[in-house]
């Protein structure tokens, strides 16, 4: 006999439970007012009503939103009740459907819940295992790239300001050692005078730049940075009326910038690990250019790769699916849907940049589709379909448990080797 659908929907104090037949007919509905983690109650006076109905057991349904959804699963486990969920926007669509209005109701929301799992519109949630410690260390470190990438824009947004020839001193100053390293020289001896400063004199500002470095972690300076920072002391261009203030504001912000990055390499050693505990690293990586680092980024948003059937399922869910947009003779631009996680995306994106620069397969597509003549991409639509065949080929080497193999990701098949056999 089949289960009897029980619909949630989730909120902070208030939760409201339907349970329904397989046509929607409500059998049984009570609001509960409890937190979700209460909701065990709940979940027993819904089987009870299933089974009073003549239902053999119950199937919990509800949106995976915020965390409730989590703590609602472990409690129908507990009671071994089957756990699905259904995409909100599954939902939002129902809505507008069922009378072609904007109504919306905890009473109607749950039913539409039900309705949709009835109608397998629903999907299992990924299971909790290590990778879900990968998805909270995934969604940390993301959060110190965001916060890296702030506190650098706001120290070059002041420097421009009040000093622009320090950031003249090199190409690339915040990828460089040496300059963070001479400018924190600059901002902690003298508070931001850089009269002072230069006063110390070339060799002794040498010196102390190069224990900066070796203090943190470098193995020696590069002079030329420091040299030409020691020649931008003497530069009056900015506003130097604030100077002084916003210099020591550069100060505190670099303080919070190394911090950052403290934490971030820590974030990323502790992915490392897990992605070893989980036997995966080497897998993953014999895709040539896809570091450790970026493939336990890639594994923190999909979870478990086993639990997609195939490899463009795992694409769709990133969002980096074509869609077709064709009717009659017309034939319009295939566009990314742009849907699924876009945490996902972002993470085979950045894996791309690495993956150009060492392997000759993804490079050899790469130009192949920005250089040839019919239906030339652009760089960016290039560099997203290597995106998605990473992820393709991520999934295929921890699915089947063989290495990345060159030839079989350019052809599609292993090429057949001809064997001579001595006679």
């Amino acid at each position: 006999m089949s289960n009897a659908i029980v619909g949630i929907d989730l909120a902070d104090r208030k939760q409201m439970v339907v349970v329904c037949d397989h046509d929607s007919k409500v059998l049984a509905r009570k609001t509960f007012r409890c937190r979700a983690w209460d909701l065990g109650v709940a979940l027993d006076w819904a089987a009870q009503r299933a089974a009073a109905s003549g239902f053999a057991g119950a199937t919990v349904a509800c949106e995976p939103t915020g965390h409730r959804w989590r703590v609602l699963g472990q409690l129908a486990a507990d009671r071994d009740m089957s756990f699905v969920c259904v995409q909100p926007i599954q939902t939002s669509w129902a809505r507008r459907s069922e009378d072609l209005t904007f109504d919306k109701t905890d009473d109607k929301d749950a039913i539409l819940i039900a309705r949709l799992t009835a109608q397998l519109r629903c999907y299992d949630p990924e299971p909790v295992d290590e990778t879900g410690r990968l998805r909270h260390l995934g969604a940390r470190r993301e959060r110190l790239i965001v916060d890296a990438g702030a506190q650098v824009r706001q120290i070059r947004d002041l420097l421009e300001c009040v000093w622009p020839a320090a950031l003249e001193t090199a190409n690339y100053p915040f990828r460089s050692k040496t300059w963070p390293a001479a400018l924190w020289v600059i901002l902690d001896r003298d508070g931001g005078d850089l009269a002072r400063t230069r006063r110390l004199g070339l060799a002794r500002f040498e010196s102390a730049a190069r224990r900066e470095v070796l203090k943190r972690g470098g193995q020696r300076p590069c002079l030329r940075i420091v040299r030409k920072l020691y020649t931008a002391l003497a530069d009056p261009t900015g506003v130097t009326a604030h100077r002084r203030g916003a210099l020591e504001r550069v100060q505190l912000l670099l303080e919070d910038w190394a911090e950052t990055q403290r934490k971030l390499a820590d974030t990323e050693t502790r992915m490392t690990t897990v992605l070893d505990e989980l036997g995966l690293t080497e897998l993953a990586t014999s895709i040539h250019g896809l570091s450790p680092v970026g493939a336990a980024a890639i594994l923190a948003e999909t979870g478990d790769p086993t639990r997609f059937a195939t490899a463009r399922a795992l694409v769709k869910h990133a969002g980096l699916a074509p869609r077709e947009k064709k009717s009659g003779t017309f034939t319009g631009k295939s566009k990314l849907t742009g849907q699924g996680r876009p945490k996902l995306r972002l993470a085979a994106w950045r894996a791309v940049w690495g993956a150009l620069q060492t392997n000759t397969v993804y490079a050899a597509r790469y130009r192949h589709l920005t250089t040839r003549e019919t239906n030339k991409l652009t760089a960016t639509q290039a560099q997203s379909v290597i995106a998605a065949a990473i992820l393709r080929h991520l999934h295929a080497v921890i699915t089947t448990g063989q290495a990345w193999d060159p030839v079989i990701a350019a052809h599609g098949t292993r090429r057949r080797e001809a064997v001579t056999i001595a006679a």
